[in-house]
């Protein structure tokens, strides 16, 4: 749904010299994503995703290519990154950082079964077990500091009742951090694991895509990213049954703790929280591109107003 830069033939002729994957036999701008620049590319060899960054510098970069390549080396069917011919992770397209991967079997999945939601709580599972033994770590870029930049920069767009509710969610918040959310299993997580972000072969879990806002955070706000978009339909109806199979396969494999059981409503609250504030920034100050598409931050309020409400459960009863 967005490409920001437009790549050439030549750009890519030039960047495939840097590579031993083949000439290129076609490319085309990919139909997805929010913040980045992704093309399709074949080359003699295979086929790759070619992504341009379109916020981020070279900094943080190493990070996720060093993240997706110790998960890929674990066995986790995730984007694995296609190394230079000098050994490096990353290039510059259009005077942007840019990075090849392995381009994955299957498809994102619009509705998903129960049986697509367990596999994929098992494989989230063998994520949050791997990167135990990943040494780097950053900090989540779009952590409860910056939600409460974004709501002074939106100060000026909002209703009265709207930024009520901002500024009250973004207080309970902070008082969760300062109790409830303190001494929670902490390691990277995906931070960004939407029904897009995951590509299936029928039931099964071909590969996870798209880390650029994996961090350092809580496993918890992992899972309540998943809850909020895998377990909700378009129109917002829970779907007990769905949420049930992620979680219980996910817990086969890594035991969720009591701390875990007892701060699961509010950080449903949280994920609702910074994924509404992000498309409200996109929504009122957006990227210009050659084809975008800003998501509805609505849903995500009505979902935050539902969970302050009557949060769905962890667990339910058989």
């Amino acid at each position: 749904m967005s490409v920001y830069t437009r790549v050439t033939e030549d750009d890519l002729r030039r960047l495939l010299a840097d590579y031993s994957i083949g000439e290129l036999e076609d490319f085309r701008g990919i139909t997805a994503g929010i913040t980045n620049t992704n093309y399709f590319v074949d080359t003699s060899t295979g086929r790759w995703v070619l992504t341009l960054f379109e916020q981020m510098d070279n900094g943080s970069l190493p990070f996720f290519m060093q993240l997706m390549d110790h998960l890929a080396g674990h066995g986790v069917p995730g984007a694995h990154p296609v190394a230079r011919n000098d050994g490096g992770f990353l290039s510059r397209v259009q005077n942007r950082p840019a990075a090849l991967v392995y381009r994955l079997a299957g498809a994102s999945i619009e509705t998903p079964s129960t049986g697509q939601c367990a596999s994929l709580g098992g494989v989230v599972a063998e994520m949050h077990r791997a990167v135990r033994s990943f040494g780097e770590a950053q900090p989540n870029p779009r952590d409860l500091a910056w939600i409460a930049q974004a709501r002074d920069r939106l100060a000026e767009r909002l209703d009265a009742d709207t930024a009520a509710l901002l500024d009250d969610e973004i207080a309970f918040q902070r008082e969760r951090a300062r109790t409830t959310y303190r001494g929670l299993p902490e390691a990277v997580i995906h931070a960004d694991m939407f029904r897009d972000n995951v590509l299936f072969e029928d039931d099964r879990v071909s590969g996870v895509i798209d880390f650029y806002y994996a961090c350092h955070d809580y496993l918890l706000f992992d899972l309540a990213v998943i809850c909020n978009d895998w377990a909700f339909d378009d129109d917002g109806d829970y779907r007990s049954g769905h949420w049930q199979a992620f979680i219980r396969a996910y817990h086969r494999r890594r035991a969720l703790t009591d701390a875990e059981h007892g701060a699961w409503p509010a950080m449903l609250r949280a994920a609702a929280l910074r994924f509404w504030a992000s498309r409200l920034i996109d929504y009122h100050f957006p990227m210009d591109g050659d084809v975008t598409h800003i998501h509805d931050p609505g849903p995500f309020e009505r979902l935050l107003r539902a969970h302050r409400e009557a949060p769905p459960a962890l667990f339910e009863t058989p």
